[in-house]
């Protein structure tokens, strides 16, 4: 009798608790509070910009909370590797253009892709620019999505080039004839003035937008390196090289200690630079200083070619407790409605998706802010085909080593892309 008094209450027992187990289950659809982190580096001015996007995704999701997670620049990677290798991290995260291969070789992030095709995501791939995928893309899936972007163009000191007698880059440009000659000519004209007429960066984009100029690739569409079989992109070395020997293009890496090239576009010291939006802000504040954007000088048939884009992703982490709400989240995030929550009055990226361009056009500033959006829309992400080398750790900054040392006069062209392909081909080969 006792014992089946106890099976009874035993029976009882667990009626009660098989409704507590499956609250406990489902608990931001029952109303309990999924509570989500996201880690991502960035300034104080920064962090208030993300926060603007988790703050509308909170008022559209009530029964969740986002926790944003800052962590230095400076070792984001080491440390964003170490917690993940170790089962831990935050449930969405940035990754930088040269991390996202390292995740998805060692499977620590979630695929998207079927995801972002049903109706929980608030956006869909094909509202991103092909070229704007980077490493994120793998075959057909998707490990990431860019949270803005930054296409490269020149910014040029329009009352620089009144001074010199020079027409500006956008009237050559009018005319067809913004082309190598011309940069060549305007240059040397600014160095007859004890001026410089651009500052040239190491930075593998930054080269390979002359390389594109020139109808030229480091690697082909397919992702196979050609630089060492491609005349036009061993032209395009050799010319900016020349460049620089010649004095009318200087070196960043050879400014005057506590000079950058913001500094000395802001002081008239030099007519040209390169960069994305991010110098944007900064400039505009200088009322004495007319600027605008051109893009790269073509040597080519096409008056604008191909230029490189500076992204960053966001991806969630494969161990989070909280997988479908944490893909509902960055899917909000870099939406139209989360990446106009996170642009509108900051004026130092370029929305990734499209359809919102008018966060870049409607303040007027500078006068052909478009470019940049015709270079989101052409441009190429490290990691893509074309730059393959943000695929192997570890290449791009033995890259950017050769670079320098050829702009500082250390090597000639023919030399940089010989060791270049050697360190290439060594690399390639330690990743496989």
């Amino acid at each position: 009798m006792k014992r089946r008094i106890s099976l009874l209450c035993l029976m009882a027992a667990m009626l009660v608790m098989v409704p507590l187990l499956q609250a406990c289950g489902k608990a931001g659809d029952s109303g309990g509070k999924v509570e989500l982190t996201m880690s991502a580096w960035g300034n104080p001015a920064e962090l208030k910009v993300y926060q603007r996007a988790i703050d509308a995704y909170e008022e559209k999701n009530k029964n969740v909370s986002v926790k944003l997670i800052p962590i230095p620049s400076d070792g984001y990677e080491q440390k964003l590797l170490t917690e993940l290798s170790g089962g831990a991290g935050a449930d969405v995260f940035y990754v930088g253009d040269t991390t996202m291969a390292k995740l998805v070789k060692s499977n620590s992030v979630l695929p998207l892709a079927d995801f972002l095709k049903t109706d929980a995501s608030y956006t869909k791939a094909e509202e991103y620019a092909e070229g704007l995928w980077g490493a994120a893309k793998q075959g057909e899936e998707l490990y990431g999505i860019t949270v803005d972007c930054n296409p490269y163009v020149m910014y040029y000191n329009i009352k620089l080039f009144k001074e010199a007698g020079l027409k500006t880059p956008q009237q050559y440009f009018d005319e067809g004839t913004w082309n190598w000659d011309t940069f060549k000519e305007v240059t040397a004209t600014f160095k007859s003035m004890n001026k410089y007429g651009f500052v040239q960066e190491k930075g593998s984009l930054p080269m390979l937008n002359w390389v594109w100029s020139n109808g030229g690739n480091m690697y082909d569409k397919e992702g196979s390196y050609v630089y060492d079989k491609d005349p036009k992109a061993q032209e395009a070395i050799a010319y900016i090289a020349d460049l620089v020997k010649s004095g009318g293009v200087i070196y960043g890496g050879s400014l005057p200690k506590g000079q950058g090239m913001d500094a000395m576009f802001m002081s008239q010291q030099v007519a040209m630079v390169t960069a994305g939006r991010w110098l944007t802000p900064m400039f505009s504040e200088n009322k004495s200083l007319e600027f605008d954007y051109i893009p790269w000088p073509t040597n080519t048939p096409e008056k604008t070619n191909p230029s490189g884009i500076a992204v960053a992703y966001v991806a969630v982490n494969k161990n989070s407790k909280q997988q479908e709400e944490a893909k509902k989240f960055l899917s909000f995030y870099v939406s139209k409605e989360g990446q106009k929550a996170r642009l509108a009055d900051t004026g130092n990226a370029v929305p990734s998706v499209a359809g919102i361009d008018e966060v870049v056009l409607d303040t007027g500033i500078p006068a052909h802010a478009n470019y940049l959006l015709t270079g989101r829309d052409i441009g190429i992400a490290p990691g893509s085909p074309q730059t393959y080398y943000a695929q192997i750790p570890g290449l791009s900054n033995e890259v950017e080593d050769l670079y320098d040392l050829m702009l500082l006069g250390k090597a000639s062209s023919e030399e940089t892309i010989e060791n270049i392909s050697s360190i290439v081909k060594k690399k390639t080969e330690e990743a496989k």
